[in-house]
């Protein structure tokens, strides 16, 4: 973590709760000038196939209903039909890496899917500067901690845009294209997800992560992301928060299947400095056994918005319940200071 202010690590000590055991997660290089089948390789240098065998089982197993194994079967016995490319490519890929079953990697991705519990934060200090960071909660929490990775996708050995993603993922749900945008997406739990998930993939509707990483490769600039975001039909619901580079750039687009429901807007004149995204319709009071929401909000608001920075941005993702038992990992970024990009593994006790 970042060096702190006085203040800040007086206010650390009273209100946050660090495991001894977080760590920053591996650097991935991922090449998009190579074909899709192999642009995974280099995470044979940090798993093996028995590592991978132990996340499938781990994951898939009591996460994915039986019915939806067998909804699966065509889908992996016709992939191109099915998944667009580059992402059938790179579920090949991933298959022949660790010599693991394709439908194996299409339940895996669909099951990073279902149950993304986040919280996600932009803020916009007294002098325009914008902060971006998400708490990214999963029940598998064990063993996804060492499955994080942090992800550089390079084109012409350049990177187009990064983000954070577990090994075998191959969509996005945190990242950033430097000098124009970053994006997070957190879980809208609304009707029933696999049904929805199921019927909408046959209809070739993108996963809501493989848009938001699609999003990073080809929007223009924050505008352009929001559009894209806001648009383009998608398997599930789900918020998407975005940040740009310029003052007033912040935004939650709470999306359907189809559309977008909701646009919530950074608007700093009217004292509207930050906005705090759980799971739950900002429109809405959160459930009181899942509110994450206030106590994010309180800390935000001892903080100020003439303090707010990486730090204590990092802080208010730090006071539980907003991090609780099931936080893999949080991450701070800022567009306009790419290179500030950072991600610690959570250990919670």
């Amino acid at each position: 973590m970042r060096t702190a202010t006085a203040l800040q690590f007086t206010v650390s000590l009273a209100l946050l709760t660090l495991g001894r055991s977080d760590f920053t997660p591996p650097l991935i290089n991922i090449s998009l000038d190579k074909p899709p089948e192999d642009r995974w390789l280099p995470l044979r240098n940090h798993f093996n196939d028995t590592d991978y065998q132990s996340l499938i089982s781990n994951v898939i197993d009591t996460t994915v209903p039986k019915f939806v194994h067998h909804a699966v079967v065509p889908i992996a016995a016709a992939l191109e039909k099915y998944i667009s490319q580059p992402y059938a490519g790179e579920i090949l890929g991933l298959s022949k890496i660790f010599e693991v079953n394709i439908g194996d990697i299409i339940l895996l991705n669909l099951a990073y899917e279902i149950t993304a519990f986040c919280t996600s934060i932009v803020a916009q200090d007294t002098k325009g500067n914008l902060y971006h960071g998400r708490n990214l909660d999963y029940p598998h929490v064990d063993i996804l901690r060492n499955f994080t990775v942090d992800v550089q996708f390079l084109k012409n050995g350049q990177v187009a845009y990064k983000g954070t993603t577990f090994a075998g993922f191959i969509g996005l749900w945190t990242g950033q294209s430097a000098k124009k945008f970053t994006v997070s997406g957190n879980e809208r739990a609304q009707g029933h997800w696999w049904e929805n998930a199921i019927a909408a993939f046959l209809l070739r509707n993108f996963p809501v992560s493989w848009l938001l990483r699609q999003t990073l490769e080809e929007a223009e600039d924050f505008q352009d992301a929001v559009v894209k975001l806001s648009k383009i039909p998608i398997i599930a619901d789900v918020y998407y928060i975005v940040a740009g580079v310029h003052p007033k750039e912040g935004v939650v687009v709470t999306r359907n299947r189809e559309s977008a429901a909701d646009i919530w807007l950074l608007n700093p004149l009217a004292g509207v400095w930050y906005l705090v995204e759980t799971n739950y319709d900002h429109w809405k009071k959160p459930p009181p056994h899942d509110d994450r929401r206030t106590p994010a909000m309180k800390q935000l608001n001892i903080t100020g918005q003439s303090n707010i920075n990486f730090d204590t941005l990092y802080q208010a993702l730090s006071v539980k319940p907003t991090l609780n038992s099931i936080t893999v990992y949080t991450t701070t970024m800022s567009a306009a200071m790419p290179d500030m990009y950072q991600t610690q593994v959570r250990e919670v006790t």
